[in-house]
């Protein structure tokens, strides 16, 4: 570097080598924003090929659930047509068997959520089958209130 500059100070001489060190600056500078612009241009197409590469990825994707999700409403749908009009065999959906079992699931799920949701335990109704003493929660604030007692007098 030093030998280049002994040299360029030769032969452009001491009173143009500012001119000229400012020229090749600048276009130096140029040079480097230009190189810059073109290298952000080519990482941005590079992104954006491979943003279209996953968008068509993603839309694949979609089409094969979409077309998987078709599929099975569609056997779905033939399966329930079948059993409505009594096409496999005989016994649809609202055979009088069926309405029974519905009928004894129906009762039998009753039953339960009353058993899950019933404040009492589990042991205390196997015990005693009820409740023996059902009382309110204003008769069992009264029971429990303090009485005033009356004020006794001398006389």
């Amino acid at each position: 570097m030093a030998l280049i500059g002994v040299v360029a100070l030769i032969v452009i001489g001491p009173k143009d080598l500012p001119k000229v060190a400012r020229m090749a600056g600048s276009l130096f500078g140029r040079a480097q924003r230009y190189i810059n612009e073109v290298k952000s241009e080519v990482s941005r197409e590079i992104e954006l090929d491979e943003l279209r590469k996953m968008q068509k990825d993603v839309q694949d994707a979609a089409q094969d659930v979409e077309q998987s999700i078709a599929q099975g409403v569609a056997e779905t749908e033939n399966d329930l047509n079948s059993a409505w009009h009594g096409q496999d065999g005989g016994s649809g959906f609202l055979s009088p068997p069926n309405v029974e079992a519905l009928s004894i699931k129906a009762k039998d799920f009753r039953r339960k959520k009353l058993a899950r949701t019933s404040a009492l335990p589990a042991w205390y109704k196997n015990r005693n089958g009820h409740r023996g003493r059902v009382m309110s929660g204003s008769a069992r604030m009264a029971r429990h209130r303090v009485k005033p007692q009356s004020a006794v007098s001398f006389y």
